[in-house]
């Protein structure tokens, strides 16, 4: 092969004979698969995240609650939560002033409401009690929580659903009188 001075080719290139690109069909066939496995990626991984922030909530729910069941036995305490459907707030009874109090200084056992889309349920005794929407225009100077957690060790037995939108899936906290609780999903696919 002959170079020149400067060390590039003088001679030409000639088309390769027989090669050919793809077809527009093919081409086609390619994108189509990679919309297919991309929308399912989107979709899987927007159903693992709506679980998860349900399940997180579910999970912290029921820590606090085994910490304050725990609690109140060890210091002869009882304690109530009050639940909305964004949201839940924890108080004391306050045996001198014969009222429920919120804990001061405690940030662990301060309201907390869920992440949006997030929503709340409540059953009690086989029937749905109906929850405000949220804290805002409830009476905080006679608050009735609606569970308690008793220094006897009794728990009043609940069952709070934590969603992203009605009738689809669920994460369920149950607490039974001796105060075992327990944490199940409902309408969401195995992992």
């Amino acid at each position: 092969m002959p170079t020149s001075e400067t060390g590039t080719s003088t001679e030409s290139l000639s088309p390769l004979r027989g090669s050919r690109g793809f077809t527009l069909l093919e081409l086609l066939v390619v994108v189509v698969i990679i919309g297919i496995v991309i929308g399912a990626v989107v979709l899987s991984i927007h159903s693992v995240g709506s679980d998860r922030q349900a399940e997180q909530e579910v999970n912290r729910l029921r820590g606090l609650l085994d910490l304050l069941h725990e609690d109140s036995l060890m210091q002869s305490r009882d304690y109530g939560v009050m639940f909305t459907e964004t949201g839940y707030r924890f108080y004391v009874y306050d045996y001198q002033q014969l009222a429920w109090a919120e804990p001061t200084g405690d940030t662990l056992l301060a309201e907390h409401t869920l992440r949006s889309p997030l929503s709340l349920s409540l059953v009690m005794e086989d029937r749905e009690v109906v929850l405000k929407r949220d804290f805002k225009g409830q009476d905080v100077d006679n608050p009735e929580p609606q569970i308690m957690l008793l220094s006897s060790g009794e728990v009043t037995p609940f069952e709070a659903d934590v969603y992203r939108e009605r009738g689809g899936g669920h994460f369920s906290l149950t607490a039974e009188l001796n105060g075992k609780l327990s944490v199940a999903q409902d309408g969401y696919a195995s992992r």
